[in-house]
């Protein structure tokens, strides 16, 4: 069983930049992280991702301004969020998925951004 936690959401205002970190306990191998987010009264959806082989995805939205990173050592998921915007306040959730198909959930932690 493999558990996530998440940290470095918090309050910013527009143009600032969070950080966000999602790491597993224990040693993994062979996994892709994806980055969810929530905003009040909407649909979770998904904003990046990356793969084993450290290729990224982004939703048109964010690109430009996220970037997707990962330490294999440290079985440790990065998100960093550039220019932020007010849209982009939500409660942001890592997902880390094994290639044998298992997949974890994070906490979730909440990003604010204000103008």
């Amino acid at each position: 069983q493999v558990q996530l936690v998440e940290s470095g959401g918090g309050s910013v205002q527009v143009g600032r930049s969070l950080r966000l970190s999602c790491a597993a306990s224990g040693t993994i191998f062979g996994w892709t992280m994806k980055w969810y987010r929530q905003a009040a009264g909407k649909e979770r959806e998904l904003v990046a991702s990356i793969n084993t082989n450290g290729g990224t995805n982004y939703v048109d939205a964010v690109k430009g301004r996220f970037t997707a990173s990962r330490d294999n050592a440290k079985g440790t998921g990065y998100l960093q969020m550039n220019s932020l915007k007010v849209e982009d306040t939500a409660v942001y959730y890592c997902n880390l998925i094994f290639s044998v198909g298992e997949a974890y959930w994070g906490q979730g932690t909440r990003v604010t951004v204000s103008s």
